[in-house]
């Protein structure tokens, strides 16, 4: 089974990328998923030259000036990009016959955000206070999701691999969230949409009710944060609808159409570059990311939560990425199974896996969980991260992939 290995820019300074390709080259991989554009992080970097890293928002390159002249928003650069570090790495892998994606995080900026207020989430009282979460109703939001594409497939990448590309959730990765209330998982989910007045206007070009969503959703929310109990239990439709009535579910099922055609667009932009548009979906990630205990319902029936339909997506994206965030190799095997009957078998379908913590203790682990990728109809194994592991857990990955090194 063929894979990638994650990278950051900043493994490849530090290490250099010689030496960074041909450790993953031993592995028994041949690409290399590279962050081309990426959101800020403090990072314990075990290998690097700095055992902290400190990330900031924006893209590793020069943005070439055509794509992003006359645009309200422009990516921010990252320290280093005159040095192109991305056109390093491409030449160095090209020396050793290696492929390289290139990895894009879209609509999850904070320093964009705090500079336009405007196009990031509206809450149901009135609120901005998603300053990371740009919304992609918002037509410069859209115009610069597509201009991004385009650059980062115009770096000689193999294809791009679109990360938040859609709605977000409740907690933004701000420095430090508080919150003393006890917010139930679907109080949080109604926080969470975005009631700006272009999902308001896209959503009454449906036929919704969007202001009496809205309303809805501040009566309940409201009622939490004065002291009434939260909702407990998963979110799904049935529950939702229960909690919240057929409006607010109407509403929030009518943001697909905004995230089906902004992605129609990307892919058709990465196209016109010559590369190949991954979508990765973050419903993996808000399930499993903090202990890799992903609740019961499985990321592809969850999808919709963001925006994401992905039986319409899969006539659109000719690749998927799966985020298989658990330590359970069934639970992994469930969800990837899941995504290929939404998106259908004639799609590429990557999944993510991490080969350390906290979903991953050992190589035996690793290697239930790629043949559980593997028996379920994935194509793809992608490891995540090169510089975020100890190099003895990185070497987890030959014997998983059936390799000896």
């Amino acid at each position: 089974m063929h894979g990638s290995v994650y990278v950051y820019v900043e493994d490849v300074r530090d290490e250099g990328a010689g030496q960074v390709l041909d450790r993953i080259a031993g592995y028994g991989v041949r690409e290399v998923t590279v962050a081309a554009a990426h959101h800020g992080a403090r990072d314990v970097t075990p290998h690097g030259a700095s055992r902290v890293t400190i990330r900031s928002d924006g893209v590793h390159f020069p943005p070439p000036a055509d794509l992003f002249t006359g645009l309200r928003l422009a990516p921010p650069v990252q320290p280093g990009a005159e040095h192109e570090p991305l056109a390093a790495l491409r030449a160095a892998a090209a020396e050793r016959g290696m492929t390289v994606h290139g990895w894009a995080v879209f609509l999850h900026d904070l320093t964009l955000g705090l500079a336009n207020p405007d196009v990031t989430v509206h809450d149901c009282f009135g609120g901005r206070g998603f300053p990371a979460a740009l919304c992609p109703a918002h037509p410069d939001v859209r115009r610069y999701a597509v201009a991004l594409a385009r650059a980062v497939a115009r770096q000689g990448v193999d294809g791009v691999v679109a990360e938040s590309l859609h709605f977000g959730g409740f907690a933004q990765g701000y420095p430090q969230e508080r919150c003393f209330v006890p917010l139930g998982p679907m109080d949080e989910y109604l926080f969470s949409l975005c009631f700006c007045d272009w999902c308001m206007r896209r959503a009454t070009d449906l036929g919704v009710k969007a202001e009496v969503a809205r309303e809805e959703c501040a009566r309940i929310v409201g009622g939490v944060l004065d002291g009434d109990p939260p909702a407990q239990g998963e979110v799904t439709r049935a529950a939702l609808t229960a909690y919240a009535g057929p409006d607010v579910v109407a509403y929030a099922r009518a943001r697909s159409e905004t995230v089906t055609s902004l992605v129609s667009e990307v892919a058709s932009a990465v196209a016109a570059e010559g590369a190949k548009l991954t979508f990765l979906d973050g419903t993996g990630h808000r399930k499993g990311y903090a202990d890799g205990l992903p609740p019961a319902g499985l990321a592809a029936h969850d999808a919709w939560q963001l925006g994401v339909d992905l039986v319409a997506l899969g006539d659109i994206v000719p690749s998927f990425g799966v985020l298989a965030y658990a330590r359970d190799a069934a639970r992994v095997a469930d969800d990837v199974g899941a995504y290929r009957r939404s998106v259908g078998n004639d799609r590429e379908l990557r999944v993510v896996l991490r080969p350390g913590r906290p979903d991953t203790d050992s190589e035996e682990r690793l290697a239930a969980k790629v043949r559980a990728v593997r028996a379920a109809g994935g194509d793809a194994v992608d490891f995540h991260a090169y510089g975020l592991v100890p190099y003895s857990v990185l070497d987890r990955i030959p014997g998983a992939l059936g390799h000896t090194v």
